[in-house]
């Protein structure tokens, strides 16, 4: 069974590519991107299962997906998990796929031409702090959006824009033990202004950010 360490797994997700996906963030980062929202993905050795208790895991949600957006944590720092996670996927349901990678594309082209069709829509490039944020769904301006399947220009040539109202929205999650976390991709600044509202108010706030 391949082996493969996720940070979390979740249902729905509207924050990261159109539609209710399912969001999938992979453990363990080798680029480590100064200003990154979720430092608490960069350690390796945490969350180790295997792509089949995933699959169990993510049964009850596969159905209701329209979409499934993986993120991390970098994904292709595990390429062998990565595959066998996609295609358990794609033998459960027909929805598009999209990845998040902090690696420059030419870095992991050569896994997407082994893996032809497991992936839809690949965002790539490091996270740069430094750059513009203007574009849809990015950090910063210099990650791209591939399109690579017939099925990703379909369904996700909508996320290729300009920033709109939808983008300054975040999903929020509680975890058992009263963790609150967020999915999506903040706006520059609107974490730390979130903080200060917080702090404010009385509440202990720790955000998972890195940095600059």
């Amino acid at each position: 069974m391949t082996s493969i360490a996720i940070s979390r797994l979740h249902f729905p997700v509207t924050t990261l590519g159109p539609g209710r996906r399912l969001g999938i963030w992979l453990q363990g980062c080798s680029i480590r991107c100064p200003g990154c929202i979720s430092v608490d993905t960069w350690p390796e050795g945490r969350g180790v299962t295997t792509v089949a208790q995933i699959m169990d895991a993510l049964r009850g949600w596969i159905a209701e997906a329209d979409g499934i957006t993986i993120s991390g944590g970098e994904p292709f720092d595990q390429p062998e998990g990565l595959r066998d996670l996609l295609r358990s996927l794609r033998e459960q349901t027909p929805v598009s796929v999209l990845v998040y990678s902090g690696h420059p594309f030419e870095r992991i082209a050569a896994w997407l031409q082994r893996n032809p069709d497991l992936v839809d829509g690949l965002m790539s490039e490091p996270f740069e702090a430094s750059r513009s944020q203007t574009r849809a769904l990015r950090g910063s301006d210099n990650q791209h959006l591939h399109l690579l399947t017939p099925l990703g220009v379909s369904a996700l040539a909508v996320i290729d824009r300009p920033i709109d109202a939808q983008e300054r929205t975040l999903d929020a999650m509680f975890d058992a033990d009263g963790t609150v976390w967020f999915a999506g991709i903040p706006m520059r600044g609107d974490l730390a202004k979130l903080r200060a509202v917080l702090a404010e108010a009385g509440h202990d706030v720790s955000l998972t950010e890195g940095s600059v």
